[in-house]
């Protein structure tokens, strides 16, 4: 596959990621805003915060290393597919380990809800981390689909796993709201069961058929997707595992960092669960841009950099041609994603209360919530940023460099956990969101640094990114400033009316803000015109 083929299917494996990150968004919004109508905010904390912590650390720390090894340096092409397999098999009994260990910890070790607020606690402790083990029978073919660019079946599984999540989240708390949660925990295993039905029914449809022949794909039958050994090689391949492992610290030290305030909620009790309930949903509020745009920028252009580049060399050492381009490529995400939260920085301080009033009445716009999420507006800047530059850092770096920045992510996670509780005392929630702040500001140096001197010897300057023109800079002040004064006069105790005076003015602010990218930054705005906007008319898997 050619270097512009790679990016072609990148940028639209970026496009899908997209629409299935704002249907998925859209879909927890909407069912957010329904449950929190029929459920205490006490139930919803300890679901979105406790449970939910549970799930991400232990398939976090199962699969994430396994993912990054075997989808970078173009593990298809230089290691052997079935040890690749073979590998991505062990993350099921690493799975079931973290889950026994965290099972025992979540029950055992820690704060016990009310009985009476929160119901069945125990067994929805079980029933998530049985869903993260049952999730992780589905990491060969994720990853198989992944490298092999296999699009809408990830945006299909995921939204069909999503939607069925939420029929029965919808239904039982309409029908069975005493089973508190063991409503969300019955949904979330329907979620995880799905979609390992999705993949496992693409694959047995898939292999052997006239279309993985044409496509000339590594594995012929469905018994070739369970681990065995080839005779005349070994069952690992392991510089394969050595890289893995290296992850594996890494990943360990990213989940703190990731996750480091529900760690910090959960393991110190620095806020009840009402008010852990209200900090996650002013927090899913807040990260939605982040979700819908950055992350899935950030996974598909990992694997883009990863195939491009070979994982260890410096850049007079790699092909010239591919690395113009994915310098090229570089420049332009990291101005695309600075644009975007940019603009959210900039819209966010006005809109804040209105939009928690909207979403959740005055049980979420009447305490800190708007605080929280203007906070949330400006951290936004610092994800966006931090998600291209680590997309590519990581896709760069060497084994040794990698295991040498497990070490700068241990100071990084000691820093932020001292610095979460330090600050949430001070200033309650506010101070999760500042310790955010600061060790992002943190890590895009770092990996500002690491690209800065990666292309020092080379003619590219893909940092300028991260200049965007002054007239932009000018619109965006100009629309912060309108913004704020439109909120003062209008909004938003004065009734719909000035409610929607409020946002006409911001709708045109920010058509102004877009026409002056439009005018400014012509290179970025054919960069998304050639490279994001999804080709709906070609077939592609």
């Amino acid at each position: 596959m050619s270097t512009e083929d790679v990016l072609k299917d990148a940028s639209t494996l970026a496009s899908y990621n997209v629409l299935l990150q704002v249907t998925f968004r859209v879909l927890t919004f909407l069912l957010n805003a329904f449950t929190l109508r029929f459920v205490s905010k006490e139930l919803i904390g300890v679901v979105n915060v406790r449970l939910t912590l549970l799930y991400t650390t232990l398939v976090f720390l199962s699969r994430e290393a396994f993912r990054r090894a075997c989808l970078s340096g173009g593990s298809g092409v230089n290691h052997s597919w079935r040890q690749v397999v073979n590998l991505l098999w062990l993350t099921l009994p690493l799975g079931a380990l973290w889950g026994v260990l965290l099972v025992c910890v979540w029950l055992w070790l820690l704060e016990v809800p009310d009985p009476v607020s929160v119901p069945f606690y125990s067994p929805a402790v079980v029933l998530f981390a049985l869903g993260g083990v049952v999730e992780l029978l589905a990491e060969p073919l994720w990853v198989l689909a992944q490298a092999h660019m296999f699009v809408r079946l990830k945006v299909i599984s995921e939204s069909l796993a999503m939607i069925a999540k939420c029929s029965v989240t919808v239904a039982m708390v309409v029908f069975a709201r005493e089973w508190g949660l063991c409503i969300f925990a019955a949904a979330h295993c329907v979620y995880t069961g799905f979609l390992v039905f999705c993949y496992v029914a693409y694959f047995v449809r898939f292999l052997g058929s006239k279309e993985a022949s044409e496509k000339s794909f590594p594995l012929r039958n469905v018994r070739e997707l369970l681990p065995r050994k080839t005779y005349g090689e070994p069952l690992l391949d392991w510089s394969l595992a050595r890289l893995t492992w290296s992850f594996f610290k890494q990943s360990f030290l990213k989940q703190i960092l990731t996750e480091g305030e529900r760690y910090v909620m959960t393991f110190l009790n620095v806020l009840s669960f009402g008010d852990q309930g209200v900090y996650d949903i002013v927090n899913n509020l807040g990260s939605m841009a982040a979700r819908f745009l950055f992350l899935p920028i950030e996974e598909s252009f990992y694997v883009f950099f990863a195939k491009v580049m070979e994982r260890g060399r410096d850049v007079r050492s790699q092909k010239q041609e591919e690395m113009a381009l994915a310098a090229d490529v570089l420049e332009c995400l990291l101005k695309l994603v600075l644009v975007i939260g940019l603009i959210i920085s900039a819209f966010g301080y006005s809109f804040s209360h209105l939009a928690l009033d909207m979403y959740g009445g005055a049980l979420l716009s009447s305490g800190t919530g708007p605080s929280l999420l203007r906070c949330y507006s400006g951290y936004v800047l610092l994800l966006a940023v931090n998600g291209v530059t680590e997309c590519f850092v990581f896709a760069a770096m060497s084994q040794r460099q990698v295991d040498n920045y497990n070490l700068v992510m241990l100071g990084l996670s000691v820093s932020f956990l001292l610095l979460s509780y330090a600050l949430t005392w001070w200033a309650g929630g506010v101070g999760f969101i500042l310790a955010n702040c600061l060790n992002m500001g943190l890590r895009i140096l770092h990996s500002v640094v690491f690209i800065r001197h990666y292309f020092s010897s080379s003619p590219w300057r893909p940092l300028r990114g991260l200049l965007p023109s002054p007239l932009l800079l000018l619109a965006l002040l100009v629309s912060a400033l309108v913004t704020a004064l439109s909120e003062f006069a209008f909004c938003c105790k004065r009734g719909w009316l000035f409610r929607l005076l409020h946002v006409a003015v911001g709708v045109v602010c920010l058509c102004f803000v877009l026409l002056t990218v439009y005018i400014t930054e012509t290179r970025l705005v054919q960069f998304v015109q050639t490279q994001l906007l999804p080709r709906y008319t070609k077939k592609r898997h």
